[in-house]
C-alpha cells in the first residue's frame, strides 16, 4: 500500500491571476437515503467535507475560441495503476466545459487529474465548482445544481450537512479532520448503485454510516474483499465514500500503522497476501482556498 502526502495545509491560496484553480475532492462522511422524488431523484442527508486531494485546472480564456478545449494530464500515474482516466470525457459534456459555458467564458483548460473518476470523491463536480467560484462568483450555490447534485457543496467549500438533492446546504463548524483515503482501481457507477439500492441492496447505517455501501458491493462485489483486507490491515472497519469505490478511515498514516509504507510518489502495491491493489492517501479538511 502506498501513500500520497497532503502536500498542502488545510487552507491554501488560490492563484486567480495565474488562472490556476484548485479543486479539492469531496469526502462524504455519512450518507442516508431519505426518499425518492417523483422525478426519480433520490433525496439524501449527508455530512460532507472538502479534503486536500486536488485536481488542478489552468484556464486560458480566449475571446476568439468558439468552444472550450480541455486537455488532461495524469501527474500521479493513475492510469498505470488501473484507474479509468480514459473514461473521463473531454468534450462539451465535461462539467468543466459546462461550467465555462455557464460563466460565458470560452478558451482552453489544462486539467491535472489527481481525483480518480468513479471513486465517490466528486472529482467532476469539484472541477466545475472551481471554475464557478472564480469565473462566476456571484452565482448562487443552488443555481449550480444544474451541473450536478454535488456541485453546490463543492462551490461552498465548507463542512456541511447536505440534504435533499444537494440543494439544502447547512454549514457545520470546521472540524480540522484528517483521514486516509484508500483509492481502489475499480469503477463504481453511481446510477447502477442507486438502482441496486432501489432493488433492496441495503445494509445497516449504524454499522456502515452509508446507506449505499451494500448497493455498491452488489454492483462491484470485489469491494467487500477490499473492505475486509483494509480492516484487517488497520484494525478498524473503513467506511465507503459516497457511492464508492473509495474507502476511508479517520486518522493519519502513522496512527493507522501505515507510516512505514510511505513513498515520495504514490504507487499501487499489493495488500499483503490478498492480491489486491490500492493507494492510501492522507488528506486534511479544507474549508477555504
Amino acid at each position: 500500500m502506498a501513500w500520497l502526502s497532503p502536500g498542502r495545509s488545510g487552507t491554501v491560496p488560490e492563484q486567480v491571476e495565474g488562472r490556476l484553480l484548485l479543486a479539492p475532492a469531496k469526502l462524504t462522511l455519512s450518507l442516508r437515503v431519505t426518499g425518492v422524488r417523483e422525478d426519480g431523484l433520490h433525496t439524501l442527508e449527508s455530512e460532507m467535507v472538502s479534503v486536500s486531494l486536488f485536481d488542478e485546472l489552468r484556464v486560458f480564456p480566449s475571446s476568439e475560441a468558439t468552444e472550450t478545449e480541455i486537455s488532461m494530464t495524469d501527474p500521479l500515474g493513475l492510469s498505470e495503476m488501473g484507474f479509468p482516466l480514459a473514461e473521463v470525457p473531454l468534450g462539451g459534456g465535461n462539467l468543466i466545459a459546462r461550467a465555462m459555458a455557464m460563466a460565458g467564458v470560452r478558451g482552453r483548460v489544462e486539467l491535472a487529474k489527481r481525483i480518480p473518476p468513479g471513486a465517490g470523491l466528486g472529482g467532476g463536480s469539484a472541477d466545475a465548482a472551481a471554475v464557478l467560484r472564480v469565473l462566476l462568483p456571484e452565482l448562487d450555490t443552488r443555481a449550480a445544481l444544474a451541473l450536478g447534485s454535488d456541485v453546490p457543496f463543492c462551490v461552498s467549500l465548507r463542512r456541511s450537512m447536505v440534504k435533499g438533492v444537494g440543494d439544502e446546504i447547512d454549514p457545520l463548524p470546521p472540524g480540522g479532520g484528517r483521514w486516509v483515503l484508500f483509492l481502489i482501481p475499480l469503477h463504481s457507477p453511481t446510477g447502477a448503485v442507486y438502482g441496486a439500492y432501489d432493488q433492496g441492496a441495503r445494509g445497516d447505517f449504524e454499522e456502515s454510516g452509508n446507506d449505499l455501501e451494500e448497493a455498491a458491493i452488489a454492483i462491484v462485489p470485489e469491494l467487500a474483499r477490499y473492505r475486509e483486507v483494509i480492516a484487517d490491515k488497520i484494525g478498524i472497519r473503513p467506511r465507503m465514500a459516497g457511492s464508492g469505490s473509495t474507502y476511508f478511515a479517520e486518522g493519519s498514516l502513522a496512527s493507522l500503522g501505515l507510516e512505514g509504507m510511505a513513498h515520495l510518489e504514490p504507487r499501487a502495491v499489493a495488500l499483503a497476501g490478498s492480491g489486491l491493489r490500492c493507494v492510501a492517501v492522507e488528506v486534511r479538511e479544507v474549508n477555504a482556498l
